[in-house]
């Protein structure tokens, strides 16, 4: 039976998966290539061009008020369409309308401040915070962290293709280790009764589960924070454990910031911020602080210099003279 030409979104989606990307920037992509064939009545993107991506980033930015970042997003998925999918290299100076790009300074808490979040979180919700206060992880790179990447000997957590497909360390705190060992036995035996059940495998990236096909059910491979529920993979069909959703979470923390009283915008990105800035304080080297964070430019962790100065850069008010 021949099989039927596959639709111009299941090749954007094979593409990425190709490139290996993550399921998020899937979805994302998607998102914006349909509101972009939408926005110009179904035309084929192959039809179109440089003309017709300035005029759809200029609608985002003059009448849908998108943020930069959000039409950097879109340009960004538009341009792997036609590059990746359709092998056009179109060469082209976008000259739309550029949504304003705001000068963004973090939302840092005091060390006291994180310490009474987390006296209002409990379980696992409170020690995923205090793993991402205490290492500068992103959410993601928390929640994701498998059992094999914990090192209670040498005390260091590794962190594997984080943003940007890059791998570093950073620390494992002493403070937590113990009571992260009792929750990875804890783990350890959902996982044993998932393969009782008949489960019991976890998502291997790239070519893993094809190279190893028994790996997915090892001890080493699982997530250190595993989901409460057995689920079908939306891309593999398979039924498996994946990683605690990061809703769960955010409610728990919107809750415990409410609870603890605290009058700031907090988030779970807030205590990767939190990290970097108390580093600083503590009279750690921006470098230093660069590659815990994963950061590729210096310029990027220099945002969290404007704490140290204090208020106005450091300047005193006359009003206190």
């Amino acid at each position: 039976m021949e099989q039927r030409p596959k639709k111009l979104l299941e090749q954007v989606q094979d593409a990425i998966r190709l490139k290996h990307y993550s399921y998020q920037t899937e979805k994302t992509y998607v998102h914006w290539i349909k509101r972009y064939i939408f926005f110009h009545n179904k035309q084929h993107p192959k039809d179109m061009g440089g003309k017709e991506i300035e005029a759809f980033l200029t609608d985002l930015a003059v009448h849908q008020k998108v943020a930069a970042s959000t039409q950097n997003q879109a340009l960004h998925a538009i341009l792997f369409l036609y590059k990746e999918v359709l092998k056009q290299n179109l060469d082209l100076k976008v000259d739309a309308v550029r949504a304003k790009q705001t000068r963004y300074l973090p939302t840092v808490l005091t060390k006291e401040e994180v310490l009474a979040i987390i006296k209002q979180l409990s379980g696992v919700y409170q020690l995923v915070i205090k793993l991402l206060y205490g290492t500068g992880l992103r959410l993601t790179e928390g929640l994701q962290l498998r059992v094999k990447d914990v090192d209670f000997a040498q005390q260091q957590i590794i962190v594997r293709d984080g943003k940007g497909m890059e791998s570093r360390v950073t620390m494992l705190p002493a403070s937590i280790a113990e009571e992260l060992k009792m929750h990875l036995q804890g783990v350890k035996l959902l996982h044993q009764q998932d393969l009782q059940k008949g489960y019991g495998s976890v998502y291997l990236p790239f070519a893993l589960e094809r190279k190893y096909p028994e790996a997915k059910y090892e001890w080493i491979w699982q997530f250190v924070f595993p989901s409460g529920n057995i689920s079908q993979d939306p891309r593999s069909g398979e039924v498996r454990r994946h990683y605690l959703h990061e809703s769960g979470l955010q409610k728990a923390l919107k809750k415990a910031v409410q609870d603890a009283k605290i009058n700031k915008k907090v988030g779970c990105h807030t205590f990767r911020h939190s990290f970097a800035t108390h580093l600083l304080q503590n009279g750690y080297d921006i470098r230093t602080v660069q590659e815990l964070l994963g950061h590729k430019d210096v310029k990027t962790t220099m945002i969290y210099t404007h704490v140290l100065n204090r208020g106005g850069k450091g300047v005193r008010s006359p009003l206190d003279s």
